[in-house]
């Protein structure tokens, strides 16, 4: 049951029409033994900060083999403000754009992107939101908290580095998987790089940075899986890396003429 206080919060702010709508969305790819726990944990968010029903908290899955979307559509009879997408399996970064224009889609305010395998803490997000009135993008950054391996950690610092040199900015995290985005700073950006690009957070956190939007990075916890498998490995990290470097050259120059035009 809401708490009589949050209750009357909620009437308040749809009465007032004050309330930004929030879409929490997460990739999703063999979730079955975490999913339920983290549509648990992040609902929570999604109905405090929902006065008239416009924010929504979406997992798209990327064609599981397992029964993560059985479970999420049973969900959805529980929570009225949850929805599980299904679509064919893509990979993580292109789901992430898919996740990104169907709030862009469906007129939301703000878009706070995570994981559905449990390494983020939902109890970090109020900090965020309390934040979105004077940033267009707020970051996490995991450099002093990972706890998903040393390789991961090495890999992270390698994008850093690859950041600095292509696109000539400083980012403490490059691809942390807890962002809350101005809606409209998402769409102005979203078409820089190809739709089936692998590692969209990264052009999109170097595009905030290049371009000099107002943004924030915030250090956040970070997990170890507390269940399923990653199923990005160090092997495909490196080959999506290689791939990268030429794709981050190509997205420069598509920056340089965005540049000129503004």
């Amino acid at each position: 049951m809401i708490p009589y206080r949050m209750a009357v919060r909620k009437y308040l702010l749809g009465a007032l029409n004050v309330e930004d709508s929030l879409y929490i969305v997460m990739p999703a790819y063999n979730e079955q033994d975490s999913l339920e726990k983290v549509v648990n944990d992040w609902y929570k968010i999604i109905d405090e900060h929902s006065a008239d029903g416009k924010s929504k908290l979406v997992v798209v899955n990327d064609g599981s083999k397992d029964d993560t979307l059985v479970i999420g559509q049973k969900l959805m009879d529980k929570y009225p403000n949850f929805e599980i997408i299904d679509k064919s399996n893509s990979g993580h970064g292109p789901t992430v754009l898919f996740a990104y224009k169907y709030a862009i889609q469906n007129g939301a305010d703000y878009i706070f992107q995570t994981d559905s395998d449990g390494q983020t803490n939902p109890l970090e997000f109020e900090n965020f939101w309390n934040m979105r009135k004077k940033y267009d993008a707020i970051i996490g950054d995991r450099q002093d908290s990972r706890q998903d391996g040393k390789d991961r950690v090495f890999v992270e610092k390698v994008v850093c580095i690859l950041v600095k040199l292509i696109f000539g900015v400083d980012v403490p995290d490059a691809n942390a998987p807890f962002r809350l985005m101005k809606t409209d700073l998402v769409k102005k950006y979203i078409d820089i790089m190809p739709q089936d690009f692998n590692i969209p957070n990264i052009v999109f956190t170097a595009a905030f940075v290049y371009f000099k939007e107002k943004v924030k990075f915030v250090k956040i916890s970070f997990e170890q899986r507390s269940a399923g498998v990653n199923s990005i490995n160090i092997k495909k990290i490196c080959a999506i890396g290689i791939k990268a470097v030429g794709d981050f050259i190509k997205i420069k120059k598509n920056m340089k003429k965005m540049q000129k035009m503004l």
